[in-house]
């Protein structure tokens, strides 16, 4: 979740903002002040897919902690996530850790829980070059003990090339245990100080991004538009606040 992370088609692997709650907790360690966000996903085509998510972060001794929440789908099939989660830095890397609680609901099949662990790590090679992985679900949890059927784990690493204080280029690799990975390419531009242009795209499945930010004051608004041919065109909008400390 996340505009900007969608805008640059969800290959987030390297970034460090409030958002890597939901994405590499590891780059949770460089927040700087509280900060509060909401962002919606909105599937104009297939309504009961929209997403959406809520976070709360704070800047702690050389590193960040918050919590987020995020639901997924309508009243006849629903999934809600509760995180928590740190992140530390050591040096020229950081490394983070997650704690989810996941709820499925399937209207005539009740509900299902599990908690799931992720951690993650982004190490800065050189200033212009990052690195970061992370592993979501790393207990694979039984979801539903009757079929035996585990949560899925997944692996994403990506590389991260700072060409100048305004453009970065982000390329990244996603692999689910249970299908072909997921290839990611993205741009992110800052022409002036307070308007932020992004885009990218995925291979297998074939998808195209695009996003756009704009930064007044202590609020960050970002867009984010995905397209592709399954689903067509969808949305994400997010709102983000922080409390600039003194």
């Amino acid at each position: 979740m996340g505009a900007r992370a969608h805008g640059l088609a969800n290959a987030s692997s390297c970034l460090s903002d409030p958002w890597s709650l939901t994405n590499n907790i590891a780059g949770l360690a460089k927040a700087e002040n509280p900060v509060v966000a909401f962002s919606y996903h909105a599937i104009p085509s297939i309504p009961f897919f929209n997403r959406m998510a809520a976070l709360f972060s704070i800047p702690v001794t050389d590193g960040g902690a918050g919590i987020s929440v995020f639901r997924f789908g309508d009243n006849l099939y629903n999934e809600l996530s509760i995180s928590a989660g740190a992140a530390h830095t050591f040096g020229l890397a950081s490394l983070g850790l997650k704690v989810n609680y996941l709820q499925y609901h399937a209207e005539g099949f009740g509900t299902n829980t599990a908690l799931t662990l992720s951690f993650g790590g982004i190490a800065e090679i050189t200033p212009q070059v990052s690195v970061g992985a992370h592993i979501v679900n790393i207990n694979q949890p039984v979801i539903n003990e009757s079929s035996g059927e585990r949560i899925p784990t997944s692996l994403i690493a990506g590389i991260a090339f700072k060409l100048s204080d305004k453009t970065i280029i982000l390329t990244e690799i996603e692999k689910d245990l249970e299908y072909s990975p997921i290839w990611k390419m993205a741009f992110e531009y800052q022409p002036v100080k307070r308007i932020v242009f992004r885009t990218g795209f995925n291979l297998n499945p074939e998808v195209g991004f695009f996003g756009v930010g704009f930064k007044p004051n202590k609020f960050d608004l970002d867009y984010s538009l995905q397209f592709n041919d399954a689903f067509g065109i969808s949305h994400q909008a997010t709102v983000l606040y922080q409390f600039r400390q003194k």
